[in-house]
């Protein structure tokens, strides 16, 4: 390994730790009441190492949400400090993942979820909500201040929650769960009770949980699947 290889290996280390510090703050104390300083404090480093790495706060929130859409996006080659020249269109291509997603999250319905199963549903969704934890925490959370976001996250949701309702209305009918009551409000119970062990619990509950990811989808399915098992 040559030695600027190692040494780009180091600094991208370095902007990682910023930006998953940076991330913690956004999400609990908010994006605007955030200062880099802030940012410097968390990660053990100076006001003026943060700004060799990045140009701004809102260059440091654009490569968080640039490793959401790509996680090796940290692996790259960067010209420091960052700026916004990087991230052009950056909202955009947000709004495109959740349509990605929204695709990918319903395609068993196309084919009315033959040989799809409840339990399936429970851990595909777990790992859905786990793996864009952060972006959706911190549009949650932030909401005022990133209005086209927010927007179009809301629109996002009601698509989830449309082809939750849908996947547990095929599944009652098929007789693989039991019958409900209110539908919606049991979807509304499914999908925070997720939300809460796959995003919240790690990031933005009163506790910070030390509970491996693969113990909470644990957790999840068994109970869930367990309460919603048709009562022979």
């Amino acid at each position: 390994m040559n030695d600027s290889f190692r040494g780009g290996a180091i600094l991208n280390e370095r902007m990682k730790i910023t930006a998953d510090a940076a991330a913690m703050l956004f999400l609990r104390q908010g994006y605007s009441k955030t200062q880099i300083s802030h940012i410097a404090k968390a990660v053990g480093v100076s006001v003026g190492t943060i700004y060799l790495d990045f140009s701004g706060k809102k260059e440091i929130l654009n490569f968080i949400l640039a490793s959401i859409i790509d996680p090796d996006f940290v692996n790259h080659e960067f010209e420091r400090p960052i700026t916004n020249d990087l991230f052009i269109g950056i909202e955009t291509k947000i709004v495109t993942l959740f349509e990605d997603i929204g695709t990918e999250f319903s395609r068993h319905l196309e084919n009315n979820a033959i040989g799809y199963t409840f339990g399936e549903l429970i851990s595909d969704s777990f790992d859905l909500l786990a793996q864009y934890a952060v972006g959706c925490l911190f549009i949650e959370k932030n909401y005022f201040d990133f209005k086209y976001l927010s927007d179009h996250y809301r629109e996002y949701r009601k698509k989830f929650f449309a082809a939750m309702r849908q996947y547990l209305s095929i599944f009652m009918d098929r007789g693989d769960v039991r019958q409900l009551e209110d539908l919606d409000l049991n979807v509304m119970y499914i999908t925070e009770t997720l939300s809460w062990w796959a995003m919240d619990m790690r990031y933005t509950s009163f506790e910070i949980s030390e509970i491996s990811l693969e113990s909470a989808k644990k957790i999840c399915i068994d109970n869930i699947t367990a309460a919603y098992k048709k009562q022979n």
